[in-house]
């Protein structure tokens, strides 16, 4: 073994450092490079136009030290590890370091962790990899792309609206995207329309039936004397059901998370912003602090477009299923989730690293921000290698007069991912009672109300990070930037949770 110290591995962040100088033990050193050290300078464009668009790079300004530090640290290791984030810009990043502290070519050893555990680590170290320079020319496109634009095109925007706001190639759609929502709802013309409901009886519980049809066509009421009118009409007349429907329906669970997926549904679920989000997803991949455990990685790597995972992981899924919920909770075959077309897939689903770790085990440790965000990630997860929720669903037909009536109800037979997964109780239809062909029902109660259509509804954080997503802007791993600098920038801002220009 080498003498202590002779190795030097340099990731993005202290936690991340602290996890893994665990692994590695005292034959590595292991420092955090805080992030990027070099890059295009603030005050000029920059980008060489003319030459290629040559970048001009510089040492970042208040990362002296920090970068002296990496370099005398360098002079004395025999090897040097760049650890950076395994993405576009963590590649840029160990790009950087290696002209920064002078590492030759064939003396450069790139790692990386799709998921902070001691195996992973130790044959990472074991496989290293030259830089990979189509990644790095990609993040170098993006960065030379987006200050082009903002270089050329903000000071037209101090000139016609204010100092200190900027154009970027993507913060500009997306501004677009909300602006153009406004004026459609500026432009919307609201129409009435009436609703009408019965609450009827065969025997208890009552239940609710909806009105679809009048005289057979679709059930069109636009003012309120035309609901008088047909509430006189149905006055007194009886209500029979005309048919019963009963089928059994499956529903499958989601796939596991990706960037994308998680930030909706840790806003529409939690009500986390994007940026806070990916901020704590960050440090539950980096490590935090169990008990006797120590520093621990609960997920893998959250900057991801895939629905993928690992044989190992979707097995060891599986073994815990069987064992926590029983045999007929697994389906039959595993579930494998393809990714969606154009996505790079460079990295697996997000997934806690070993599911034999609970939310309730981790609880104890985490301040609740964590983990809420491991429970969502944990149970999606669990979720998606289960065999699907079993229904039995009715849909009964109704008559009374010249009008149909629809009522549903549903009755669970098996619950399968739902025992993980538990659905909100307004996604349930209540169960009906036993109801046949020709039986006449009591009408204990005759609703109507007025409605108004709405103008479609402004972009929530999660719905305008799905938008993004299914117009292929962006990347799912910017999303919580671009959000941020929409509001920091004020050229949004955030009414009861949406998004007004």
């Amino acid at each position: 073994m080498p003498n202590a110290k002779q190795n030097l591995v340099i990731v993005e962040s202290p936690s991340k450092a602290k996890t893994i100088g665990k692994y590695l033990g005292p034959d590595y050193q292991v420092k955090a490079s805080m992030g990027h050290l070099r890059d295009l300078a603030k005050s000029t464009l920059s980008v060489d136009i003319e030459h290629d668009f040559e970048p001009e790079y510089y040492p970042l300004k208040g990362k002296e030290e920090i970068i002296s530090e990496l370099q005398k640290a360098a002079k004395h290791a025999d090897r040097v590890y760049l650890a950076t984030d395994p993405d576009r810009e963590g590649e840029a990043i160990s790009w950087h370091l290696k002209y920064l502290l002078s590492i030759p070519d064939d003396a450069t050893y790139r790692v990386t962790f799709n998921e902070i555990t001691r195996g992973v680590v130790q044959e990472s170290i074991q496989h290293p990899r030259p830089i990979d320079q189509n990644l790095v020319d990609a993040q170098q496109a993006r960065r030379v792309l987006d200050r082009i634009v903002g270089y050329q095109l903000s000071p037209l925007l101090w000139r016609k609206i204010r100092k200190g706001l900027s154009a970027g190639r993507v913060q500009s759609v997306a501004v677009r995207l909300i602006v153009e929502r406004e004026a459609e709802r500026e432009a919307f013309k609201p129409e009435e329309y009436w609703l009408f409901k019965a609450l009827l009886a065969a025997a208890p519980p009552p239940f609710k039936a909806e009105l679809v049809k009048i005289s057979g066509k679709k059930a069109v009421i636009s003012n309120a004397e035309q609901a008088d009118s047909l509430e006189a009409a149905l006055r007194g007349k009886p209500f029979v059901v005309e048919s019963v429907e009963e089928k059994e329906r499956e529903r499958a669970p989601q796939p596991p998370f990706i960037t994308s997926t998680l930030q909706q549904a840790a806003n529409q679920r939690l009500s986390y912003t994007a940026k806070r989000t990916m901020n704590i997803a960050q440090r539950l991949y980096e490590g935090v602090e169990l008990g006797d455990k120590g520093l621990t990685a609960l997920i893998t790597y959250m900057r991801t477009d895939s629905t993928r995972i690992a044989d190992e992981a979707r097995q060891a899924a599986r073994d815990f299923i069987v064992q926590t919920f029983g045999q007929d909770h697994l389906p039959k075959k595993a579930r494998i989730y393809k990714a969606k077309g154009g996505a790079q897939d460079a990295h697996e689903a997000i997934r806690p690293v070993d599911v034999t770790i609970t939310p309730d085990m981790v609880k104890p440790y985490l301040p609740p921000e964590q983990y809420n965000l491991y429970r969502l990630i944990w149970s999606r997860f669990v979720a998606s290698q289960m065999a699907g929720a079993r229904f039995h669903d009715t849909t009964a037909l109704i008559a009374c007069a010249h009008t149909l009536w629809r009522a549903k109800g549903e009755r669970l037979l098996f619950s399968g991912f739902l025992a993980v997964l538990p659905r909100g109780k307004e996604e349930a239809d209540a169960e009906l009672p036993p109801l046949a062909a020709g039986q006449t029902l009591t009408l204990n109660k005759l609703d109507k109300e007025q409605k108004f259509t709405q103008p479609p509804a402004r972009y929530s954080e999660a719905s305008l990070v799905r938008e993004l997503e299914e117009l292929g802007i962006g990347r799912p791993s910017t999303y919580a930037a671009i959000i941020s600098t929409l509001q920091d920038r004020d050229y949004v801002q955030l009414t009861e949770r949406h998004f007004v220009p």
